[in-house]
This record gives C-alpha cells, structure tokens and sequence, in this order.
C-alpha cells in the first residue's frame, strides 16, 4: 500500500504475521513459522472488513534449533520492545486494533509474545491453548509437529517449491515436545529431534495445508471479530 491509501484507511485492525529463522527439518524452509502466520493473516483479511497484514516479523526467540545452520534468534527483550514499539506506532496512526498473529511456539517466544501483547493492549492468537489446538490436526494435538505433516502441509499449500522432494523419503519421528520440555530438554537434539523435525512429514499433503489454513483462519476472524 502506498501512504496516500494508508491515509484512507478509518481506524483498521493490523493483522501481524510473526515467526522465526529456524530450522525444519531437511526439506521445509528456515521461515517456515513466518509463511503460515503471513497466510493466515492474508486470508483473514480477505474475510474482515478494514483489515490490513502488516510486515512480518521473522526473527523471534529459537535456541532449540541452534544445533543447526541458519538458527538465527533474537532475545526475549528485543522481542517484547519491537512489539511494543510498533504498536505505540499504530496507535498513533489511528489503528484500532493490533493482533499479533505468531506460529513459532518455543516457550520463550509465547510466554514474552503473551506478555507483551496484554502490555500492549493487543490481541494475541495463542494457538497453544487447549481450546485452539483441539481444532488443530492430530498432530499438532501430540505436540510432534515441527516441520512434521502438519506445517509441512500447510508449506505445501502456499509455497509448494520449497519444500525439497527429500521429504518423501523421511521416516516418521513421534516426539512428544512438551514432554521433552517438561523434563528439561532444551535443545531439538536432546528431544530426539537429530534432523530438527518430528512427526510425519512424508505424509504431508496440499490438501491438508489448506484445510488446516481454513481452521486456523476461522479462528483470527473469530477472535478480532469478538475483540477488535
């Protein structure tokens, strides 16, 4: 948009796709987190009216992958002013609503996102809550889904070159995330997680991807309808 369209624009809702630069796996992009939060926040505001998708933030807080080539994160601290200084900016160019919209789900990345969102006064999709992730896929429900066949669908729906035809060949790898964490593992090979992925990504299908983006979309348009 140019600034004169800006101008237009009476008292929007900016949708803010936020992710990371982490690996996925052998076949599935560094910015794999920050593609889905960008399509979801491009179909949303196609369905809302006075809607508008920011720029992406695609740094965020990743340590478990640093193991790996091209982990590139940011501090809590950095995450939390960006956040907080960009939606001092939106306010006073007459934004009504800032909503943060993230898929990286590291517990740092949440718990400052969570944290800074309320400060803020912004609306936050925390797809990690129960009754979010109970629509999710089986999956993503498990908690063994980074670069499995959940994201790597939803990479295949909108992005399909860059997805490396490796991925038919990848054996399943269920790890149980959360538990991992639980019990203090911080990094993806602890977990188990050798080739930084877990789950199913040889199963992944297109179609899948863009039911998923259905649900996940439904759910931004229901909360900044009910809240912004």
């Amino acid at each position: 948009m140019t600034s004169p369209q800006v101008e237009k624009l009476v008292h929007p809702v900016a949708l803010w796709p936020v992710g990371a630069v982490e690996p996925h796996g052998p076949h599935a992009p560094l910015g794999t987190d920050t593609l889905i939060s960008v399509g979801m926040c491009e179909r949303a505001a196609a369905r809302l009216d006075n809607a508008v998708v920011l720029p992406p933030l695609p740094f965020g807080v990743t340590r478990y992958g640093a193991a790996f080539a091209g982990a590139i994160g940011i501090s809590e601290a950095t995450l939390r002013a960006v956040v907080l200084d960009v939606a001092k900016a939106l306010d006073q160019q007459g934004f009504r609503r800032l909503v943060i919209v993230n898929n990286h789900f590291e517990p740092e990345q949440v718990a400052t996102l969570r944290a800074a969102a309320e400060e803020a006064g912004a609306l936050y999709l925390d797809l990690v809550r129960r009754r979010n992730a109970q629509r999710l896929t089986d999956e993503f429900r498990r908690g063994s889904c980074h670069a499995g066949r959940y994201e790597t669908s939803l990479v295949l729906a909108d992005a399909p070159q860059l997805v490396d035809p490796e991925v038919a060949s990848l054996p399943s790898n269920d790890v149980d995330m959360p538990a991992a964490m639980a019990a203090g593992r911080t990094d993806f090979v602890a977990m188990g997680m050798d080739r930084a992925y877990c789950g199913a990504p040889a199963e992944a299908t297109a179609e899948e991807g863009r039911a998923t983006f259905e649900t996940l979309t439904d759910m931004l348009v229901e909360l900044v309808e009910a809240q912004a």
